[in-house]
C-alpha cells in the first residue's frame, strides 16, 4: 500500500484485493455484539469536508470510531473557511495539532492531492471525493459489493472481477465515481461499458479503459451489474438534455428494463437516489438493488482503508485458537 489513498487509479491489482480482503475481515466485526477493535487507539483522524455530505462522511466517522481512533468533523460551514482561510493555512493548524489522518472530500479537483503532497502537512491523506475528478473508496466498496453478490463473500477472497460486465449509465461528465470505478474496475479485470447521451460524457472518453454505447437496452441483456449514476444538476451550468422525461424515458431504469438483465445482475446506485429520474421506486426498492448493501459495505471498506494505510501489520481481526482436546 502507498502512503495516501487519492486515486483508484493509483492501485495495483493487489492493492486493491488487499483491501477488498480486508474489509471481509471488517465486515465479520459488525456481526458482533461489541462492534470494536483497538486497533488505531491513540490515533487521531481529522474529517475535513470541504462539500456537503451524508453517507461518506458518516460512514467515515463510524469506520473510525469502529477503530478506536479519536475522530474530529471538520465542515467548511462555520470555520475560519467562510472567513477567508485558505487549505494551507487549515492543513498547517491540523499539522500543529498532531493528527495522523486527514480525510478530505472538496470541491477543487486536485485538492487532496495537493495536500498530501505540498509538504503541509505530515499526516496520511485520504480522498473522500474531489471535484469531478475521483472518489476511490466509492469505487472499492462498489466492488466489494459486486464481488460479494456476484462470486459470494468467502469465496470471493483473493479473487477479482476478470470478466464480470458492469455497465455505468447516467451522467458520466460530473461524476467523480464514474471515473473511479472505470479505472478500478478495468485494474479488477472487468469489462466497463459506459451508457449515456453524448452531451453528458467527457471530452477524452475514447482513452478512457471501457467501451461507450448510447443505448441502454442493448448492454442489460449482458450485463452482471448495471449501476446508475445520479444526474448532478449542481454542477451544471447548461441544459444538457431537452427534459428530465427524455432523459428517464431513455437512460432511466423501470421494471420493465430490470426485467431485460441476466436473472443474477444486481442494480446499483452511488446515491443519493432520484427516484423517478434515473431510476424508478420499483427497481430502487427490488431484491436486486444492492444501495443499502453499499451503505454497510462502505464502512467496511473505509475501516480496511484507514487500517491498512495506517500501519496495519498484523491480521485484521484475531480469531481465538481452539485448543485440541
Amino acid at each position: 500500500m502507498q502512503r495516501h489513498l487519492i486515486s483508484a487509479a493509483d492501485l495495483t491489482r493487489d492493492d486493491a484485493v488487499l483491501i477488498l480482503d480486508t474489509a471481509e475481515e471488517m465486515a465479520r466485526v459488525a456481526d458482533r455484539p461489541i462492534k470494536k477493535l483497538p486497533t488505531l487507539r491513540g490515533r487521531t483522524i481529522v474529517n475535513l469536508f470541504f462539500e456537503d455530505s451524508t453517507r461518506t462522511r458518516i460512514s467515515f466517522e463510524a469506520a473510525e470510531k469502529r477503530l478506536s481512533a479519536d475522530v474530529i468533523n471538520f465542515t467548511a460551514k462555520g470555520s475560519s473557511v467562510s472567513k477567508g482561510e485558505s487549505l494551507k493555512d487549515t492543513a498547517q493548524t491540523l499539522e500543529a495539532m498532531g493528527v495522523d489522518a486527514v480525510v478530505i472530500r472538496h470541491g477543487a479537483s486536485g485538492a487532496p492531492y495537493r495536500l498530501a503532497n505540498s509538504g503541509w502537512i505530515d499526516a496520511v491523506v485520504v480522498n473522500a471525493g474531489d471535484g469531478t475528478h475521483q472518489h476511490p473508496t466509492q469505487a472499492l466498496l462498489d466492488a466489494f459489493t459486486m464481488r460479494r453478490r456476484l462470486i459470494g463473500p468467502d469465496a470471493g477472497l483473493g479473487q477479482d472481477l476478470d470478466g464480470k460486465r458492469i455497465t455505468l449509465v447516467g451522467d458520466v461528465l460530473h461524476s467523480r465515481v464514474a471515473r473511479s470505478n472505470v479505472d478500478l474496475l478495468h485494474t479488477l479485470g472487468a469489462e466497463v461499458t459506459l451508457v449515456a447521451p453524448p452531451t453528458l460524457l467527457p471530452v477524452g472518453i475514447e482513452t478512457w479503459p471501457c467501451e461507450v454505447s448510447y443505448d441502454l437496452d442493448s448492454t442489460l441483456p449482458k450485463s452482471d451489474a448495471v449501476m446508475m449514476l445520479r444526474v448532478q444538476r449542481e454542477r451544471m451550468n447548461a441544459a444538457f438534455f431537452p427534459t428530465e422525461r427524455e432523459y428517464s424515458r431513455r437512460y432511466g431504469l423501470d421494471g420493465d428494463r430490470m426485467a431485460r438483465m441476466p436473472e443474477h445482475a444486481i442494480v446499483m446506485h452511488p446515491g443519493p437516489m432520484v427516484r423517478g429520474m434515473e431510476i424508478t421506486a420499483e427497481v430502487a426498492d427490488s431484491d436486486r438493488c444492492t444501495v443499502v448493501e453499499q451503505v454497510a459495505n462502505g464502512v467496511s471498506i473505509r475501516m480496511a482503508v484507514l487500517y491498512l494505510l495506517l500501519g496495519g501489520n498484523e491480521p485484521a481481526v484475531t480469531h481465538p485458537r481452539t485448543e485440541e482436546k
